[in-house]
């Protein structure tokens, strides 16, 4: 069971509905103790771009190196056995996390970006055709619009795009255009990563799904905010990273219905996704092996399990509602600093907030904060073609987790009012 600040986690159906002890939960996180170079307490947050990793992650990791590292799969020895046992237990736990049908769905990446990669050119280039055409948004992160661009390159499919609306939500009514029967897949991103807008993911797939085609989901940005369970969405393709879930950097997911990855050919070849090898041809292992060539990512799969145990361990409801609170907050006090402008101001979100200083460049913005000790993006957030559509070139964005206080909330709006008085 998850350890929370050296005391037993309860299990998520004895757990009591409690408001969120977030100084209890900061103790597990090292990192989040030290001091800037500005002298400032760090304030940490940067959580769309990588979350930090509890100490049971990272013993976890340590743990195997030091009494458990063996390659898998291959070895008849105990230390394999055990590494191997470990492993695909793991995978088991992934599966119940995101509400796969089973283990045999879930395929081990090194990112959501290799994860999408994967489908791109396995499903793509052995299924597009000239004529095709792939669906994706202009709210996506570069990994799930830049994997489409080349493969419809290869292919001949064309790519199209569902726009944004001003305050950073999708427009259904052209989506709903869009969707036609040259459509072969939806590629839509959970939440967007530039601004938190959830969005209607469910009722996208469903039209998708009754123009026969498939839907390819990346939850990068929501495995670590929201419920998921694949099943409920209707995806054929879920996808996620363990660094953006408080798991290790090094390893991501992919969700696939059984029946689509059956029917889909290697993508990478090598060791351990072969069923017979002979000089003249090979033949292929069942999925989920046939997408795992080579030594995978042992450690840090087991990191993510463990990290999956103690996400759910703090519990998905208690998390939700402090970092709500958190939003509200921020957008309150950061929203009244004069020369402000909020960007995605959609009504379902999570906990993001995207902003610009007029007449200030946002990497300067960053710069001031980081001397006040706050740690935040500023750019383009790998999502150019959502600030083309909402005529900006950036954006600061501040991205909160469970462990962040209000404290940091009040540095934040302390430091960019400073910027205000810098630049005004």
């Amino acid at each position: 069971m998850p350890q929370l600040g050296g005391v037993s986690a309860p299990a998520a159906s004895d757990r009591p509905a409690a408001p969120l002890d977030v100084a209890r939960v900061r103790t597990d996180f090292p990192i989040l103790s030290q001091t800037t170079r500005s002298g400032h307490p760090l304030a940490y947050l940067d959580n769309a771009a990588t979350t930090q990793k509890p100490r049971q992650v990272i013993e976890a990791i340590s743990r195997f190196y030091t009494s458990g590292n063996a390659n898998i799969h291959r070895g008849v020895y105990e230390l394999s056995e055990r590494a191997t046992a470990a492993f695909e237990g793991a995978r088991e736990r992934v599966a119940r996390f995101i509400g796969a049908a089973s283990p045999a769905e879930i395929v081990f990446t090194r990112s959501a970006t290799e994860a999408i990669n994967l489908v791109a050119q396995s499903w793509g280039r052995s299924t597009l055709r000239p004529g095709d055409e792939v669906l994706v948004t202009a709210m996506e992160h570069h990994s799930n619009l830049v994997p489409w661009q080349l493969v419809c390159e290869q292919t001949g499919a064309r790519l199209r795009a569902v726009p944004i609306t001003a305050r950073g939500e999708l427009d259904l009514e052209a989506a709903e255009r869009l969707l036609g029967d040259r459509t072969r897949l939806l590629a839509i991103g959970h939440v967007s990563n530039a601004l938190g807008t959830v969005n209607p993911v469910r009722a996208l797939a469903a039209r998708a799904h009754g123009r026969g085609a498939l839907v390819l989901v990346d939850g990068a940005q929501s495995a670590a905010h929201l419920r998921i369970d694949v099943a409920e969405l209707g995806c054929d393709f879920f996808a996620f990273s363990g660094h953006k879930v408080y798991g290790p950097t090094g390893v991501g997911v992919l969700y696939g219905r059984a029946d689509v990855l059956a029917a889909m050919p290697p993508w990478q070849g090598g060791g351990d996704m072969i069923e017979q090898v002979a000089l003249e041809g090979s033949t292929w292992a069942a999925p989920p092996a046939r997408f795992e060539a080579g030594t995978p990512p042992i450690a840090e799969v087991l990191g993510l399990a463990t990290a999956l145990d103690y996400f759910e361990a703090v519990g998905l409801d208690r998390i939700a509602a402090w970092e709500e609170e958190l939003l509200r907050l921020a957008t309150e006090q950061v929203g009244e600093i004069r020369g402000v402008r909020l960007v995605g101001t959609a009504p379902q979100k999570v906990a993001v907030l995207s902003f610009i200083l007029d007449g200030v460049h946002p990497h300067d913005v960053g710069t001031i904060l980081d001397d006040e000790g706050v740690a935040v993006r500023a750019g383009h957030h790998c999502a150019q073609p959502v600030m083309t559509s909402l005529g900006i070139p950036a954006t600061v964005r501040a991205s909160f987790a469970f462990y962040n206080t209000v404290r940091e909330i009040e540095a934040l709006a302390r430091g960019v009012a400073r910027a205000a008085e810098v630049f005004g």
